[in-house]
């Protein structure tokens, strides 16, 4: 069984190594976990590109020292060029997933970098951004070896993400795609970051930065403009949160499916499963899902266009009327809607003062568009994807809104004083990997790293997989196995012990009495956790 890394001061979990040392030398310079984790975001996007980047969206949460939490929305709205007809006229039915036209929203990740370290220095925060970006600019411009995740993933639409704008020159090498341990620098990238920790963070909208993005954006025919850039400002929400045994947890609310997160924990809690691992643990968490899920499609849009109330079915009573309509003894046939992919990147990190921050950066699909912006080298994401050309849909596209998103930061605050930062990657799967390591830990009593590297299973279509069958490892009991098919569920047996697609995931817990963290990254991922 895996040990647990325990850190006296400070601690940090990303699922790149390189990463992790960017906040761990930000940490040991004197940094808050606010400033360790923008460091590890600037050099996650240069490290993980199929994962996340600067031409994506990222979500906060940080918890102060006296029991705050504080979340920050960075995903950019749909551009001003970004209707219906536009798309209707060139002949699309959904919005593409390559390409230009993928290229529907304004990237918003940095724009949160910038709201995340004006919080980190009213907290005490003082290190500048040449410094928090050292490693990353570093990294882009001497190259780092690409990462065995990123060598083994095998994205979608492969023939259009190597069309892609400038993608082939970027990322392949004579027209494949880099081995693992191979160097590859992005120096552009490099430049951008350098020219952001010279001129401040607003330069990426409003200044050099932003000038040469709307021009690469105008000449490749997307539809987001200057103005679009201009106009962008990160924004603090308020998080949606539950009470259930002895904590309160905490995620990001619409248009974010954190709501959905929180469901499947407080379900499952009413169902009263006294035993982990065994068939009835995931039998409910299964059918929480079902019912978490069936309230997000209807609910979960643009946070200034809802139309229900998120916090509503957080309540305990409706948390029991949804517990009631789940038979332990049968898998409810509930069809679920074409679910969101996404390949992303979680991570955490507390400090000496107890601090704590969940953070996830993510440009949707693996690449995002696949498009780079030749002058800034910016690959930009393509989450414009889950809007709908259906003007009576949901999350219908419209310029200005902003569309649904699958990334949850997540944290716990229990009684006993302890602080948990905890998350993963995994588009529909992460509100179902956040309740597996959770309930694991906080309910069942296992240890954070034997949690987070528990055999997994996932619900729902996947990337790559278009079934609804139950996914799982092969690491799973046959026995349970057996158990849940005989229950109704459709058992698809994914063959490996630790699959990519099951999640990057990483639990941070502090422990009030001494400082004590315990912090581990997913043995599915590159990374792991550092501190002090």
């Amino acid at each position: 069984m895996p040990e647990t890394p325990v850190f006296t001061s400070a601690a940090v979990a990303a699922p790149h190594s390189l990463a992790a040392q960017a906040g761990q030398t930000v940490l040991a310079q004197g940094g808050n976990a606010i400033e360790a984790m923008v460091a590890m975001a600037a050099s996650i996007a240069v490290v993980y590109p199929h994962m996340n980047g600067i031409g994506g969206d990222g979500f906060w949460l940080v918890r102060e020292r006296g029991g705050r939490v504080r979340g920050i929305e960075a995903c950019g709205p749909a551009g001003r060029l970004a209707t219906i007809p536009r798309y209707r006229e060139k002949g699309y039915d959904a919005i593409p997933a390559r390409g230009p036209d993928a290229m529907v929203t304004v990237a918003g990740a940095v724009g949160g970098w910038r709201l995340a370290l004006e919080l980190a220095r009213a907290l005490g925060g003082r290190l500048p951004l040449e410094t928090l970006f050292a490693d990353a600019i570093g990294q882009a411009r001497a190259g780092v070896a690409v990462s065995p995740s990123e060598a083994r993933y095998v994205p979608q639409e492969l023939d259009t993400l190597h069309d892609a704008p400038n993608f082939a020159a970027t990322f392949l090498k004579d027209g494949k795609p880099y081995p693992a341990g191979e160097t590859r620098a992005l120096p552009r990238l490099a430049d951008t970051l350098e020219q952001l920790a010279h001129a401040g963070l607003g330069d990426f909208y409003r200044g050099d930065i932003g000038r040469e993005i709307a021009a690469d954006l105008e000449r490749l025919g997307a539809p987001v403009t200057r103005a679009d850039l201009e106009a962008f400002a990160a924004v603090e929400r308020a998080p949606l949160s539950i009470r259930r045994r002895d904590a309160t947890l905490y995620n990001f609310p619409p248009p974010t499916q954190g709501l959905a997160a929180l469901l499947i924990l407080g379900i499952f809690d009413r169902l009263n499963v006294s035993e982990p691992e065994r068939t009835a643990h995931y039998h409910g968490l299964i059918e929480a899902t079902k019912r978490a899920f069936a309230i997000r499609d209807r609910v979960v849009t643009d946070f200034t266009r809802l139309r229900h109330d998120p916090a509503a079915f957080l309540t305990p009573e409706r948390l029991a009327r949804e517990a009631a309509l789940i038979d332990m003894g049968r898998a409810a046939r509930v069809p679920l809607p074409d679910p969101g992919h996404g390949d992303t990147v979680w991570m955490g990190a507390i400090d000496k003062d107890g601090l704590a921050v969940s953070y996830i950066q993510s440009v949707y699909w693996e690449y995002g568009s696949g498009t780079v912006l030749p002058a800034t080298g910016i690959c930009w994401q393509n989450r414009g994807m889950s809007f709908s050309l259906d003007p009576k849909a949901v999350n219908p596209l419209e310029p200005g809104r902003r569309p649904f998103h699958t990334l949850i930061p997540a944290l716990a605050a229990f009684d006993d004083g302890r602080v948990m930062s905890y998350g993963s990657m995994g588009g529909d799967g992460q509100p179902q990997f956040q309740a597996q390591i959770f309930t694991r830990y906080a309910d069942y009593g296992m240890s954070v790293a034997d949690a987070v590297d528990a055999p997994r299973l996932l619900y729902g279509r996947t990337w790559g997989a278009p079934s609804l069958s139950v996914k799982v490892e092969d690491r799973f009991d046959s026995a349970c196995i057996a158990a849940l098919g005989r229950l109704g569920h459709e058992i698809e047996e994914l063959g490996g012990p630790y699959i990519d697609s099951l999640g990057h995931a990483g639990m941070l817990v502090r422990h009030p009495r001494n400082g004590r963290i315990e912090a581990t990254h997913d043995p599915r991922s590159d990374g792991g956790a550092l501190g002090l």
